[in-house]
């Protein structure tokens, strides 16, 4: 496992005896979602090594306050959110009516995987109130489209016990989901305390994670220990949860998979596509570094670029905060570009003539990934092409884009290798040669037909992980 709130996670059930239906793309069999029946529970007590680890590591965050606060600060000047709600941060806050499922979502990603989640928890109990936690401006921003009459939205306390147990008191949860990668050890060694159940949902853990957290376990294995259940993506992102300390893991799929992209953005990048009469090419939630290279192999490509049809480049990054460094780099390429913020936010709003005939957009607004994959014929893959992990290949699948993938992918392992398998993904060494590539397959309409029929397949053959997730997390909520 990982360090606190990286990408650690613990993994699938114990490894006899599992039975059920198939694991979604892999056909390996999957624990029944319920009824819930753990491994080890309650976990046994902590050795004094592990309360020594613990803490040191709540000394050393208690000591970190002054320079936590300070980080918030520079960061809301660029990002306001960040400088609201601060009592939040320590605990504070009113109190709310008790028995909330509580989904904590760190960040942008995890909040767009938890849609699909609560939407399933809401069908299937219906009145569910839900509390949302985030540790991210962006996050957060997104999470308040999924609330209702109800719900409460929050930051996640910063993870000593005092903060903790402060949030505690004034929530109550009936349960708690943790999405994805997130470990926090006073979090839920606190939840444990006050009869919280802790869930890991969507959860992975790659191996490197894995190997990392061997560096830190006398502080992470007993919070993988404090985990009521894990629900994984795959069977070997369950194995490697056994392995770091989860008592009961069950494989239930990629929820990326059961999230339908927008389809009014989706429909209204279609027609911009269809306006511009050229192709466009997308770098798709692009990582530091990324844009440099892609830039460079743009420039040097200017042959093959014209032999395609001379496509659009358009870049989206994946931190909003960088808009305008990536923005300067293409100014200072000499290609000519053209922002989305400057189109106007209306439904009706579109390109003016000036972008038309640009070189480069720069994809600069939130929330309109749909609008992006709509314009794309085919796109590459972000954080893929360093070792970043990868960014979500789902969403281009689900949007029906060929996708070329870099060499890391493995936030993402099992979805890439089963798009591999699909044919709706190439994977390529580097940026130029995924570059080559894309451009050779926008010369030959017919293979990017079928490379886009296989990615819609691909996303459609793999949903139903909401369903499998929801059930065992309302049976630990209680009635």
């Amino acid at each position: 496992m990982a360090t606190p709130g990286g990408e650690a996670r613990p993994d699938d059930a114990a490894g006899s005896g599992r039975s059920g239906a198939p694991d979604p793309g892999t056909g390996r069999a999957v624990a029944p979602a319920v009824p819930v029946t753990a491994g080890a529970w309650p976990p046994p007590s902590d050795s004094f090594q592990e309360r020594f680890a613990r803490g040191f590591f709540s000394t050393v965050l208690r000591l970190g306050t002054p320079a936590y606060l300070l980080r918030l600060f520079l960061r809301g000047r660029v990002e306001p959110l960040y400088q609201a709600h601060l009592g939040e941060r320590f605990g504070f806050g009113p109190a709310i009516v008790p028995g909330a499922v509580w989904v904590h979502a760190v960040s942008l990603g995890e909040t767009r995987a938890a849609v699909a989640l609560i939407d399933q928890l809401r069908r299937d109990r219906p009145g569910m109130r839900l509390l949302l936690t985030h540790t991210t401006a962006t996050g957060r921003e997104a999470g308040r489209a999924l609330l209702r009459e109800g719900d409460e939205q929050r930051w996640l306390p910063f993870d000593t016990p005092g903060a903790v147990r402060r949030f505690l008191r004034r929530t109550k949860p009936a349960v708690g989901v943790l999405m994805e990668t997130e470990i926090w050890p006073n979090v839920q060694h606190e939840a444990l305390k006050a009869g919280v159940p802790m869930v890991l949902a969507n959860a992975r853990l790659s191996a490197r994670s894995l190997r990392r957290g061997e560096k830190f376990k006398a502080l992470l294995a007993p919070a993988a220990r404090t985990l009521r259940l894990a629900l994984a993506q795959s069977g070997e992102d369950a194995d490697r949860l056994r392995q770091a300390g989860v008592p009961d893991v069950r494989v239930c799929g990629n929820l990326k998979f059961d999230l339908q992209p927008d389809e009014v953005l989706l429909a209204r990048g279609r027609a911009w596509r269809a306006d511009l009469d050229r192709p466009v090419l997308m770098l798709a939630v692009s990582r530091e570094g990324e844009e440099a290279a892609m830039l460079a192999a743009w420039k040097a490509a200017e042959a093959q670029r014209r032999a395609a049809g001379s496509p659009l480049l358009l870049i989206v990054p994946r931190h909003p905060q960088r808009f305008d460094e990536i923005a300067a780099m293409v100014a200072e390429t000499g290609l000519t570009l053209a922002r989305r913020s400057a189109f106007g936010g209306h439904e009706h709003a579109a390109p003016p003539l000036s972008a038309r005939v640009a070189d480069v957009w720069l994809g600069d607004s939130m929330r309109e990934m749909a609008l992006y994959y709509g314009l794309a014929d085919a796109a590459l893959l972000g954080g893929s092409f360093e070792p970043l992990g990868g960014q979500n290949l789902i969403e281009a699948a689900a949007c029906g884009v060929p996708l070329f993938m870099g060499p890391h992918t493995f936030n993402f392992a099992e979805a890439a290798e089963l798009s591999l398998a699909a044919g709706a993904s190439k994977r390529v060494d580097a940026l130029p040669t995924a570059v080559h590539e894309a451009l050779a397959l926008l010369t030959r309409p017919a293979d990017r037909s079928a490379m886009a029929r296989a990615a819609a397949d691909f996303a459609t053959a793999h949903r139903g992980a909401a369903a499998r997730m929801a059930a065992p997390i309302l049976a630990l909520a209680g009635a």
